[in-house]
């Protein structure tokens, strides 16, 4: 089940690169794994290990939406949104094994937003930003991962827009 899941992410652009199975942190030098070839991806990996999205390499920003002790990461983005009088970002959307959102964003080459957690954002409390950076990069764990039984599920299956400007503008601030 990864492995095609881990394709159908390289064919939406996204590098990818194996985690261990049930796990979120990779090992090694991950940078150096990431795939954007549905057919390398379909070759090299092994089933049943989870997914991870390189943010420099895809070319990506990551908004990981926390329930947790940081706060409600999707109300706070939706009334950030709603007091700049901007709409709910219409992107690729990952619902997480404990109920938060992963979005996907779009970003240029060279885009050196950096990756920060625990309500250190300046975009709220529960909001994670995981960023292209100066060097690696961050990622995300992608959809078709299982982590303590539970699935990443795409919940809105739509390409990838660009990061909308008034979150780039907070996000920059990391």
């Amino acid at each position: 089940m990864t492995i095609a899941a881990a394709a159908d992410l390289a064919r939406r652009g996204l590098a990818v690169f194996p985690l261990p199975p049930g796990g979120r942190r990779p090992t090694g030098r991950w940078q150096s794994l990431c795939l954007t070839d549905p057919e390398r991806v379909q070759e090299l990996w092994c089933a049943g290990d989870n997914i991870g999205v390189g943010c420099r390499a895809s070319k990506v920003v990551g908004l990981d939406l926390d329930i947790d002790g940081d706060g409600d990461g999707e109300t706070v983005l939706t009334e950030l949104a709603t007091s700049l009088g901007q709409d709910w970002p219409k992107t690729l959307t990952v619902r997480t094994p404990s109920g938060g959102l992963h979005l996907y964003f779009r970003v240029p080459s060279g885009c050196t937003i950096g990756s920060s957690s625990g309500g250190r954002t300046a975009l709220g409390s529960g909001i994670d930003v995981r960023g292209p950076g100066r060097r690696s990069g961050g990622y995300l764990v992608g959809p078709g991962s299982t982590v303590n039984g539970k699935r990443y599920v795409i919940e809105r299956d739509v390409p990838l827009v660009g990061l909308p400007e008034w979150i780039a503008e907070r996000a920059a601030l990391v």
